[in-house]
């Protein structure tokens, strides 16, 4: 087994509930996460109800469709999500864990500790050094989206 693993810091401009509302919102995602530069195209919540441990997901990526779940949920500090990829035969090529910790930094600020785990199986270990840059790459593009989800737009042009 092969293991990606690093954390990234970002400051967010809105209230912590705010930004973990936000990051718990699947479905959401489709609205402020870029067409260019990250390889999510889309994401369906694929279970019922409000999102809790166990809501499922389905992440129509550049790579193909990549399910999952919210693993932790502890609103409004820690949110955790496990996706994974499977053969044609059932095993894991590769799983990972995205996960936020959420703090409040005053003024209505939200410091974002966004811990990022993948691990690689069988001959997609060979791969792990070119996914770690593919995942730092997807990882940072999420987090400069959601900074910018919050900034206020200026009125349209045209």
């Amino acid at each position: 087994m092969g293991v990606i693993e690093f954390e990234l810091t970002r400051t967010v401009a809105a209230r912590i509930d705010a930004v973990f509302a936000r990051l718990a919102d699947i479905e959401g995602y489709n609205e402020w996460m870029p067409g260019k530069g990250s390889m999510l195209r889309r994401t369906t919540q694929t279970s019922p109800g409000a999102p809790a441990v166990g809501t499922t997901f389905l992440d129509d990526t550049s790579f193909g469709p990549t399910p999952g779940e919210i693993a932790e949920f502890q609103p409004p500090h820690t949110l955790v999500y496990h996706w994974w990829d499977k053969t044609k035969a059932g095993k894991l090529k590769l799983e990972g864990w995205p996960a936020y910790r959420l703090e409040d930094a005053g003024d209505e600020t939200t410091l974002v500790h966004h811990h990022a785990e993948v691990r690689t199986y069988g001959m997609y270990r060979l791969a792990t050094p070119f996914l770690r840059r593919i995942a730092m790459k997807e990882r940072s593009a999420t987090l400069v989206a959601l900074a910018a989800s919050f900034e206020p737009r200026g009125p349209a042009v045209g």
